[in-house]
């Protein structure tokens, strides 16, 4: 099959592209550096021509509440405006658990805004939920540090080693459209500030992380919000073989 993966040069992407080739796929990476750019256009449809899925793994260059709404909403109308016009039976997108229980995320907001328009086009589709990826842990902990000391929440996560999201996301894209959503998550459930604290220490990193209940999570306060549900689908890989292997 000729698969088309937004976002192909990006963490996920990559490892997407790569894993479907083996596969015995054809596997187009597309992205602005390939002379794709979703925003306006350029290159869309030249790159969906004979292409029987799209997945997409793309993500905003600016997490601003208002820039990353409006990526969302215009990348997805262009993809699937090309996707209806190229005849793709099969449109994939990543996405997050818990992307309808925390509002006051601006991010989270926008990929609501992302999924709805998927869910309302008409395509066959599928949805693929993931928690946090352990490669996040560094961003995170920068977004939440203020005067050398790390502010989060106690909050419940279920975090994930990207290679694993990379496998989901492409075993869902080969099979037939689920016209819905599927839950991927890690192993293990630790607090969001126990999680970046392990990573830190593993890393040396100096940085004290300090359990705030009044800490924001990308502008969110989450409890339980970003863990998954019932039969979503575990990964095999712990947080502490990840760290072995960085």
């Amino acid at each position: 099959m000729k698969i088309v993966v937004i976002g192909g040069t990006g963490l996920i992407g990559s490892k997407l592209v790569a894993r479907l080739n083996e596969q015995g796929h054809q596997a187009v990476p597309a992205a602005p550096s390939t002379g794709v750019n979703t925003l306006t256009g350029e290159g869309v449809k030249e790159v969906l021509r004979d292409a029987n899925v799209l997945i997409d793994v793309s993500n905003s260059p600016s997490f601003a509440d208002d820039d990353v709404m409006t990526f969302f909403r215009t990348s997805t109308a262009n993809l699937l405006d090309a996707a209806r016009e190229a005849g793709v039976g099969h449109y994939v997108a990543l996405s997050v658990v818990g992307t309808d229980r925390l509002p006051e995320s601006g991010y989270l907001r926008a990929k609501v805004a992302q999924e709805e328009l998927i869910e309302g086009s008409g395509l066959p589709y599928s949805l693929v939920h993931a928690t946090q990826f352990f490669e996040f842990a560094g961003s995170i902990a920068d977004s939440a540090t203020t005067d050398g000391k790390v502010r989060l929440p106690g909050a419940g996560v279920q975090p994930i080693a990207a290679e694993e999201v990379a496998a989901a996301v492409g075993e869902t894209a080969v099979g037939a459209p689920l016209n819905g959503a599927v839950e991927v998550a890690g192993p293990e459930v630790f607090g969001l500030d126990q999680w970046i604290r392990t990573v830190l220490a593993a890393r040396h990193d100096p940085r004290e992380v300090i359990t705030d209940p009044q800490a924001r999570y990308f502008g969110a306060a989450p409890d339980r919000e970003l863990l998954p549900g019932a039969g979503a689908r575990l990964a095999q890989t712990r947080l502490s073989e990840w760290l072995t292997r960085q």
